[in-house]
This record gives structure tokens, sequence and C-alpha cells, in this order.
């Protein structure tokens, strides 16, 4: 069996001339294209152009309308809280008008009550304060 001769570059510069002018003879060797036959090559490729195009800007449409969806129910979720808020709100602040009503009346009927007072009743009160005074001190 013959060794492999490695090709010179001489040698590998024409064997790829033959190639290109084989690739260029088979080029034109092909028949030439008919214009009916372009002409529908083109009106496929401009179908398949607008199709994708009406294909993007539908999906940029159904995206807008979701996106435009999800922040309106956003808001009302938003305009919800709000109201909840305005309604725990007042629901605090009636509380605290009718604790200070109470506090008022309670002031109010333990003025009237000490109005009626005998001197023996006023002097049980200091009394019981005083007491209450020393147990404060005491527990220190």
């Amino acid at each position: 069996m013959p060794e492999f001769q490695n090709p010179g570059f001489q040698e590998r510069q024409q064997a790829a001339a033959r190639a290109r002018s084989a690739a260029l003879a088979k080029y034109k060797a092909r028949p030439p294209v008919e214009a009916s036959v372009l002409a529908e090559r083109a009106a496929r490729h401009a179908a398949r152009e607008k199709a994708e195009v009406e294909k993007r800007a539908a999906a940029v449409r159904a995206k807008e309308a979701a996106a435009r969806a999800k922040e309106e129910t956003a808001e009302a979720k938003r305009e919800q809280a709000r109201q909840a808020a305005a309604v725990a709100e007042a629901a605090v602040k009636a509380e605290r008008e009718a604790e200070v009503q109470a506090r008022v009346e309670a002031k109010a009927k333990k003025r009237e009550e000490r109005l009626l007072w005998t001197e023996d009743d006023r002097k049980a009160a200091r009394d019981a304060r005083y007491a209450a005074r020393k147990a404060r001190q005491t527990r220190r």
C-alpha cells in the first residue's frame, strides 16, 4: 500500500480552483427561474410577513388588555382597602367618642353624688384615699 503523500500548497490551490469552477458550472447549468414563480414566491413571502405582523399586533393588544385589566383589578382592590380603612377609622372614632361621653357622664354622676354626701361620707372617702396612698408607699 502506498504511503499517503501530503499535497503541497500549489496542489491544494489547484484543487480549490477546480472545486470553485465545478460549483460555478453547476450554478450556471441551472434553468432560469420564471417570472411567475418569482412573483408567487414574493406573494407568499408578503403574505407570511403580513400574517406575522398581524399576529404580533394581536399579541401586543392582548398583552395591553391584560395589563389594563390587571391595573383595574388592582385599583379596585386599592379602593376597597381605602373604603375598609375609612370604615375602620370611623368605627374607632365612634368608639373613642363613646368612651369620652361615658367618662363625662360618669364624672357628672359622681359630681352629683358628691353634692349629696354628708360629712361622714366625705370623711370615709378621705380615709380610703389615705389608706390607698399608704398601701402604695409600702409596696415600694
